[in-house]
């Protein structure tokens, strides 16, 4: 029997307003372009998170529990569906009810913490796991971190925390010869098994599914689910990880994205050797195969699947120092709505739009970012952050 994982990143930053200005430093303390993130996320829920759910929903019911998905869905985008469009997030309720959903858990703010901060990584992650529990009723026991960011000082964290599985990125340069269709345990680790993202057959949807100028096109059901099948007797797992934005928004309505995930399940299970399981259920089936030896970081991200999309340059390394460099003072506030605004300024996106690498992967770092150059994006944050750190002094030194 081999299991099909589905596992969705569900994410939306809050972005910053470009128009803060060196002259705002000092005046005003609103970084938000609450404009932008209230227009994108009803934009992005039209288009696919309330037409997704809906879809994912039926599929659910029409397979009376053999279609199963999991989403980990961040503290800040629920946090955003909570103040724009509340009907998403119940959406996602009437999903965790069915029983073929699992939530996993990574950290609060989509944060690059554990690279910087294993204290503030830990707090985020228990916050995430609070929200989670009181959304959706859910106890995670997988999980993932930013961007799929992964080590073994992270799995051997993990393992200490008390998580049963953690995802990671099928890199070549991690696996070499070996496939990613199969459960592994992390080195160091006794009990933590990790599963490793498929990133040929994830990425065949989550970004050549539209490309005519790819050889494969068109990616039909009964193609795709060939390529799924020609696994049979040399893997246990498929690992299938995308954003969950590729349905409707990164992939629109119009090419057909829709329909083939509506037609997918039917495809997929008529092989009787397939089934739909969660991340949980998969890896509490299968036995690792072998040791799983990662001691640099990992990531999904770009062709070189590592951290440079994040931590490549001067200015990322800059906002990097400075925006983790306030932890202390900034916990010393004990002023929740600073300490919220300063993890805010944590998510990963913020270093992403700093990104440099305008080769391989620039279409990709283009598509994502609100900004017309590295530059501007660098510029705004550290307003916004220079304003943050002076106000975090005055309220300490008001004490």
């Amino acid at each position: 029997m081999i299991s099909l994982c589905f596992y969705f990143q569900v994410h939306q930053p809050m972005r910053l307003d470009q128009n803060y200005s060196f002259f705002d430093i000092g005046r005003h303390h609103h970084y938000r372009d609450d404009k932008a993130n209230r227009e994108i996320m009803r934009k992005v829920a039209d288009k696919c998170y309330l037409p997704a759910n809906r879809m994912m929903l039926d599929l659910i019911n029409e397979f009376k529990g053999d279609f199963r998905i999991s989403y980990a869905i961040t503290g800040v985008a629920m946090e955003q569906f909570q103040e724009f469009c509340p009907e998403v997030l119940h959406s996602f309720r009437e999903l965790a009810d069915t029983g073929c959903v699992e939530f996993i858990s990574e950290t609060h703010y989509h944060s690059l913490a554990f690279l910087f901060s294993k204290e503030e990584f830990r707090r985020q992650v228990t916050m995430h796991n609070d929200v989670l529990k009181e959304f959706f009723g859910a106890t995670p026991v997988t999980f993932r971190n930013t961007e799929l960011i992964y080590s073994n000082d992270l799995a051997l964290d993990i393992e200490k925390m008390g998580y049963k599985v953690i995802l990671a990125e099928g890199a070549d340069q991690v696996l070499g010869w070996r496939s990613p269709n199969f459960v592994y345990q992390p080195s160091g680790c006794c009990k933590l098994k990790a599963l490793l993202k498929n990133y040929r057959l994830s990425d065949d949807v989550a970004f050549r599914f539209s490309d005519r100028s790819w050889g494969e096109w068109p990616v039909t059901t009964d193609k795709f689910s060939d390529w799924i099948h020609s696994v049979a007797g040399n893997g246990e797992v498929i690992n299938l990880f995308m954003d969950y934005e590729t349905i409707g928004e990164h992939q629109w309505e119009d090419t057909g994205i829709f329909q083939f995930f509506k037609a997918l399940p039917r495809s997929i299970l008529s092989h009787h050797d397939f089934v739909f399981q969660t991340p949980a259920e998969a890896a509490a089936r299968l036995d690792p195969v072998a040791q799983l030896d990662v001691p640099y970081f990992t990531s999904w991200a770009d062709l070189e699947r590592d951290v440079s999309a994040w931590l490549g340059n001067s200015m990322q390394d800059q906002a990097t120092e400075l925006v983790y460099g306030l932890e202390k003072k900034v916990l010393a506030t004990k002023d929740d709505d600073l300490i919220a605004t300063w993890r805010e300024m944590l998510t990963s996106d913020h270093f992403y739009y700093m990104c440099t690498k305008w080769f391989s992967d620039g279409d990709v770092h283009k598509y994502f970012n609100p900004y017309e150059t590295p530059h501007q994006a660098f510029i705004t944050y550290m307003n916004a952050l220079n304003d943050l750190a002076l106000t975090v002094d005055r309220r300490l030194g008001n004490k």
